[in-house]
C-alpha cells in the first residue's frame, strides 16, 4: 500500500516559500526566543500532534518551534483559500513536516487532508475553526482516548467548542487560545484590522475614502475592521444584536443602525461575527447598486451565498477574487473571495508581528497541556495568567521597551483590606 506523506500543489516552490518563512520570522521575537528554549529543552519530545490551520509563512514558523521542541506534527488547512502554496511547499522540502493542504481545493479534498491529519493518531491538536476535533469526535472517535488535550485559535472554534462541553459532548480538556490578551487584543484588532483592509483593497483597487463601510459585528475584530476603514476615509456603520457592543460602537464615534438599513446605504459590507447568514436575501433585496460584500469571520457561511445566486441572472468575475452578481432588477452586488476569510483568500493574512504573540501561546499551551494532563478535564480552560503574562514580557523586551514594577509596600497595599481612605 502507498502511504501518502503529503499532498500540496508543486514541491518545486519550496525555495520561495522559505524566503518568505524567514522573512516573516524576522518579526516574529518571541517564537524567536522560544524555539531556542525549546531546542534546547525538547518539552514536546516524541509528541505527535496535528494541526488544523492556515497554511501561511506565520505557521510555518510555528510549526518550526513545535519540531524544534521533538513534536512529530503533520499539518492540514483550515480553510480551503488560505493556504500559501510556496509555504506548504517548503515545510515539506525543506523542514520535513508533512502537510497536506493545496490552496483552491474543493470540500471533498478539504476533509481528505483532514482525514491525513487524523490518520496521524495525535495527542495534542490545533485547530483554527475546531474543524479537526469536530471530525475526531463524529469519525475518529478510536482517538479519543490517545488525546492529551488541543487548542483553538479562533472565535468561530471557541463557540462551537464551548457548545460542545456545554452538551458533555467534549471528550478531552482544549485550551481556547483565542481568548488570551496577548490573542484577541492584538491578533483580532490589529492583526485583522489591517489584513481584511489589505485584502479588499487588493482584490478592489477601489478607494476607501468616502465610502460608507459597514462592518456586521463589533467584536474584537470588528473593533479592528472599524478602525482601520475610518483611517482610509470611510464612513463607518456598525451593525450588531449585543446593546452593549453596539453602545460602544456609537460610543467609539460610529453609526450603529440596523443591518436592513445599512444595506441599503453600503458601498462595502463586512461580516465579523462568527453566525450565520448575517446578511440574507432581504438585504440583497434593498442592498445599494454596486455593494462590495466580504466576509473576515472563520466560515463562508456569514454572507447567505446560495440567496445572492438564486436573485441573480448573470454572474461574471472581472477581478481575480471579486465575483459580480447581476439581479434581476438590474443592480449589481460584488462578492469578493466567494466569502470566505479575506484576509487570507485575497492577501496574506495577519502581519507577522501580532501572530507572533498569537502562535506564542499556541507553543506554550502545547507545553503547558503536558505538563498537566493529571487534572485538566474535559472542558475548554482560558490560557493560564502566567503564559499570557510572559508572552506580552518578552514581546515588550523585544521591542525595547520597559515598563515599571510594583514595590514591596505597593504589593503589600493591594492584597491588603486595612488601609483606607
Amino acid at each position: 500500500m502507498t502511504i501518502i506523506t503529503h499532498d500540496i500543489k508543486d514541491i518545486s516552490l519550496a525555495d520561495d516559500g522559505l524566503n518568505r518563512i524567514e522573512w516573516a520570522f524576522n518579526e516574529m521575537p518571541v517564537l524567536q526566543v522560544l524555539i531556542k528554549r525549546f531546542a534546547r529543552e525538547k518539552p514536546l519530545k516524541g509528541l505527535r500532534m496535528s494541526g488544523c490551520l492556515h497554511i501561511t509563512t506565520e505557521t510555518a514558523n510555528l510549526a518550526r518551534v513545535l519540531v524544534s521542541g521533538g513534536a512529530d506534527l503533520v499539518l492540514c488547512a483550515s480553510n480551503p483559500l488560505s493556504t500559501q502554496d510556496d509555504v506548504a511547499a517548503a515545510l515539506v522540502g525543506h523542514f520535513k513536516i508533512p502537510v497536506f493542504a493545496v490552496k483552491g481545493e474543493d470540500n471533498q479534498t478539504y476533509y481528505q487532508h483532514i482525514d491525513a491529519a487524523l490518520a496521524h493518531r495525535p495527542q495534542i491538536t490545533m485547530d483554527d475553526g475546531a474543524d479537526l476535533v469536530s471530525e475526531m469526535h463524529k469519525k475518529r472517535k478510536d482517538l479519543l482516548s490517545n488525546m492529551l488535550g488541543g487548542t483553538e485559535e479562533t472565535t468561530t472554534g471557541v463557540i462551537r467548542l464551548r457548545a460542545m462541553a456545554r452538551e458533555d459532548a467534549l471528550k478531552f480538556p482544549i485550551i481556547a487560545v483565542n481568548d488570551a490578551m496577548t490573542k484577541h487584543l492584538f491578533d483580532n484588532r490589529y492583526g485583522t484590522g489591517q489584513s481584511t483592509l489589505d485584502g479588499i483593497i487588493r482584490s478592489t483597487n477601489i478607494l476607501l475614502a468616502g465610502k460608507v463601510f459597514t462592518v456586521a459585528g463589533y467584536g474584537w475584530c470588528g473593533r479592528g475592521i472599524a478602525m482601520r476603514a475610518r483611517g482610509h476615509g470611510a464612513h463607518v456603520i456598525v451593525t450588531e444584536v449585543d446593546p452593549v457592543r453596539a453602545l460602544e460602537a456609537v460610543m467609539d464615534g460610529y453609526r450603529a443602525m440596523p443591518m436592513l438599513e445599512a444595506a441599503a446605504v453600503s458601498d462595502f459590507i463586512i461580516t465579523a461575527t462568527g453566525d450565520k447568514h448575517v446578511i440574507d436575501q432581504p438585504h440583497f433585496e434593498v442592498m445599494k447598486d454596486g455593494c462590495i460584500l466580504a466576509n473576515s469571520g472563520h466560515f463562508n457561511v456569514e454572507i447567505n451565498i446560495a440567496a445572492l445566486e438564486s436573485l441573480a441572472h448573470k454572474k461574471q468575475r472581472p477581478r481575480q477574487y471579486v465575483d459580480e452578481y447581476r439581479l434581476q432588477s438590474g443592480r449589481t452586488i460584488r462578492l469578493l473571495a466567494e466569502g470566505r476569510l479575506v484576509n487570507l483568500a485575497a492577501a496574506e493574512g495577519h502581519p507577522s508581528a501580532v501572530m507572533d504573540m498569537s502562535f506564542a501561546n499556541q507553543v506554550l499551551c502545547a507545553e503547558f497541556i503536558c505538563n498537566s494532563t493529571e487534572r485538566l478535564e474535559n472542558k475548554v480552560y482560558t490560557v493560564p495568567d502566567e503564559i499570557d503574562q510572559e508572552i506580552a514580557r518578552l514581546k515588550l523586551s523585544a521591542m525595547k521597551i520597559d515598563i515599571d514594577i510594583l514595590t514591596e509596600e505597593q504589593e503589600k497595599y493591594l492584597s491588603s483590606w486595612q488601609e483606607g481612605t
